[in-house]
């Protein structure tokens, strides 16, 4: 459960991150505890896309994964992040991601942002 918790606030934090870099990732609310707990809940749509969807493109594209020697990688995340910007919509949360090069963007520094995160924070669960 604690592995649970720290990979959500991680993604938390990365998908902030990419938040306050990208103008064309948006996140609003009425106040900053609004926008926390939207974050939060992107966050969890976040993994659980991640938990669910990528490893079946991963598996499909695998021919591309080695062809591209992985650089592949930067395009199923940006798709991942648009799923999410997308499923988002439907439940109604106040995040957006507007265009493929601007998930591209915010796919790599949520990546980069994510993996400095676990980094630092504990893993054992």
């Amino acid at each position: 459960m604690k592995n649970f918790v720290v990979k959500t606030i991680a993604n938390a934090g990365a998908l902030a991150v990419a938040v306050w870099l990208l103008d064309k990732i948006t996140l609003t609310g009425d106040s900053t505890a609004k926008k926390a707990g939207t974050l939060i809940v992107v966050a969890l749509v976040f993994g659980l896309v991640n938990f669910l969807v990528k490893p079946i493109v991963k598996v499909l594209t695998f021919p591309l994964f080695i062809l591209t020697l992985g650089l592949i990688t930067l395009v199923v995340n940006a798709l991942m992040l648009l799923l999410t910007s997308w499923v988002c919509g439907k439940l109604q949360l106040s995040f957006h991601v507007e265009g493929f090069w601007t998930a591209v963007v915010g796919g790599l520094i949520v990546s980069v942002v994510s993996w400095a995160l676990h980094m630092v924070l504990p893993d054992e669960d």
